[in-house]
């Protein structure tokens, strides 16, 4: 994260003794990316953050991915995902991946065991209910439209608040996930144009102090899963600073960028990852040309595939395609999409649009997993021509 955040008790000096009400000294864990070269916040915990007792192989059964071939335009539908009694670490559901990310769904209604991602950031978009997500830096609130930031390696669960559970859209990365660097400074300060900054951004405000022994966490890493034991629990952490920690920002506090006539997608950009990036598509007053056409032109993604999560509102370019709250289209490079018909002429002369989206844009092809087969909409990609395959 960006900007300077210091919670609970620390020493006046880093690397200094930090003594307990009993003496004995805290233990000192830096938390830090680049091989000390970037972001870090150091914690002080009241055990030992090395102090293991058991380490367990567990089976990743995400199960496989395949290739969008043939390739065309697809669109899916999460409603159509089963999950019973889920939690948001071990029941999610892979929708789409490759070697850069990994995009999946879950509907939690309990609580999900400890976990780490060891492998890299996390995303999270809260596509409805709401949660507490606990976390060793401390507790955050996450509800509906709530994006929440979970950097590598921090230990953390979910906890869903009521039998109605959170809806998540999971974005896993092989590395960071943070704002673009052109919205910062050299110093990494939220820029004039940027369309959301530090005050629309949230942060655990106290330390978590959780008693326990023998504490089992789930940790993903580039090999798989492993269980751990540990010692004593990671939830006991007295205080911390720094830059580095889970963080939460509202899609609806991000500012949408306008012009006279259609602005492209990089002005909704929200985050980026490695090889990935993020958009918002928030409601907003479109183009004001007198002759503007407000949706989107037919564009090839040339070099990239392009994933829409539609969460609010009424999309005006897949009007008559099917698309509604909860579905998904993807859009492949290699593939030249653009509005369904009729839409760009029922388009010109609007002042508004009342719609939210999540794009997820990647520059290596998305593969298929599991969850994609069994929520696909089989006659999406024939809603341009009204005719399906020997027609």
């Amino acid at each position: 994260m960006p900007y300077y955040r210091q919670v609970g008790e620390i020493p006046h000096k880093r690397h200094t003794a930090f003594r307990k009400p009993d003496g004995g000294l805290y233990a000192e864990e830096l938390m830090g990316v680049e091989g000390f070269s970037a972001d870090s916040a150091l914690l002080y915990h009241r055990g030992l953050p090395t102090a293991i007792v058991d380490a367990v192989a567990i089976e990743d059964e995400r199960g496989p991915i395949a290739p969008n071939h043939p390739l065309k335009p697809r669109a899916f539908k999460t409603h159509d995902l089963k999950f019973g009694d889920a939690d948001a670490v071990t029941d999610r559901r892979r929708l789409f991946g490759n070697a850069d990310v990994t995009i999946g769904f879950v509907h939690a209604t309990r609580p999900s065991p400890l976990y780490r991602n060891a492998a890299g950031d996390e995303l999270f978009y809260v596509q409805g209910g709401s949660a507490t997500v606990e976390t060793i830096y401390g507790s955050l609130e996450v509800g509906d439209g709530d994006y929440l930031v979970i950097p590598t390696s921090c230990t953390y669960r979910v906890l869903p608040h009521d039998d109605d559970g959170v809806k998540l859209l999971t974005i896993e990365a092989r590395g960071h996930i943070g704002p673009p660097k052109r919205y910062l400074s050299a110093k990494g300060q939220f820029l004039e144009h940027s369309p959301y900054c530090e005050r629309d951004i949230r942060g655990p405000s106290e330390p978590l102090v959780v008693d326990g022994t023998d504490v089992e966490v789930l940790v993903r890493h580039r090999a798989g899963l492993t269980r751990y034991t540990y010692a004593t629990h990671p939830f006991d952490v007295v205080g911390w600073d720094g830059c580095l920690y889970p963080w939460v920002f509202n899609i609806d506090d991000f500012e949408p960028i306008t012009g006279r006539v259609h602005q492209p997608p990089p002005v909704h950009q929200t985050f980026e990852g490695p090889n990935f990036v993020v958009c918002s598509f928030c409601p907003r007053k479109v183009d004001y040309h007198p002759e503007s056409i407000p949706v989107p032109y037919n564009h090839a993604n040339v070099d990239s595939d392009e994933l829409m999560f539609y969460v609010r509102g009424n999309y005006e370019a897949r009007k008559g395609s099917g698309i509604e709250v909860g579905s998904l289209s993807l859009h492949p490079s290699g593939f030249t999409h653009g509005p369904q018909p009729g839409a760009a002429e029922a388009s010109i002369g609007a002042q508004f649009f009342d719609e939210t989206a999540v794009m997820v844009d990647t520059f290596a092809p998305l593969e298929l997993g599991e969850a994609a087969d069994a929520s696909e909409d089989p006659g999406y990609a024939w809603t341009w021509s009204g005719r399906g395959p020997g027609a």
